[in-house]
């Protein structure tokens, strides 16, 4: 079993401009970008500024990942959540054990379920105001 932490970024509808950032002063490599339009069971209701929001993005640096994604709402990012902690694993079961002790105490912000991008990912807040990302990649990146 492997675990990695990563940090995820939250933005408020520039996650793009910045990736291009990124790329430009440290040398990030776009490993992948999912906008809201790419996601299946998403609403239609979405407008075309929408659609075209990253979703979930990440990109290489060195030996090290960084995640993106923009508020879905295009509204501010609250306090405390611009920038996350996505805790990666490749075991569903072990996933789901870091989101229930995460929990205690704490608040959930996303159920801990299969999405699009992972067979098992959660958002909790733990009990000292730390969000994490939980998130399960069982396909192998090298």
């Amino acid at each position: 079993m492997t675990v990695k932490l990563t940090p995820y970024l939250n933005m408020e509808g520039n996650a793009r401009e910045a990736i291009q950032f990124y790329e430009e002063a440290i040398g990030a490599e776009v490993l992948s970008i999912i906008t809201y339009g790419d996601m299946p069971d998403m609403p239609n209701t979405f407008t075309d500024d929408l659609k075209n929001l990253v979703a979930h993005a990440r990109l290489r640096v060195g030996e090290t990942e960084l995640m993106f994604s923009d508020a879905p709402s295009g509204s501010s990012i609250p306090r405390g959540k611009q920038v996350t902690i996505c805790i990666t694993t490749n075991s569903l079961e072990q996933s789901k054990r870091f989101f229930e002790a995460l929990r205690q105490n704490g608040h959930v912000n996303m159920p801990f379920e299969a999405t699009p991008f992972s067979p098992g990912f959660g958002d909790v807040t733990d009990q000292y105001g730390v969000t994490f990302q939980i998130y399960t990649e069982i396909e192998s990146h090298s």
